[in-house]
């Protein structure tokens, strides 16, 4: 993992606001959802519906960990919080 890799993880606090990044766009899939980054050109496959419910409720919950919970019960909530952070890493979703 890269120091810039390492900061980026860092920095996803589940306890923020977090959105949807405006430059990315959602199409939705059998599987889950395809995620489009206008600026990276990075195209990202969301492998879950749920996850993509969670990502869609980011921008109106208070934090991260709300939105996660508002889909999945309390012992895959880690899991969909990792998720998170991957997209974070990935600029799929950004602090509000």
């Amino acid at each position: 993992m890269s120091r810039s890799t390492e900061r980026q993880v860092g920095e996803f606090d589940p306890s923020r606001q977090w959105r949807l990044d405006p430059q990315v766009a959602l199409r939705d899939e059998e599987f889950g959802a395809l995620a489009y980054h206008y600026g990276t050109r990075r195209l990202v496959f969301l492998k879950s519906r749920d996850l993509v419910e969670i990502v869609r409720k980011l921008a109106t919950a208070p934090s991260a960990t709300d939105a996660v919970a508002a889909v999945v019960s309390g012992e895959q909530q880690a899991t969909y919080e990792a998720a998170l952070s991957r997209l974070a890493i990935s600029e799929i979703i950004s602090a509000a």
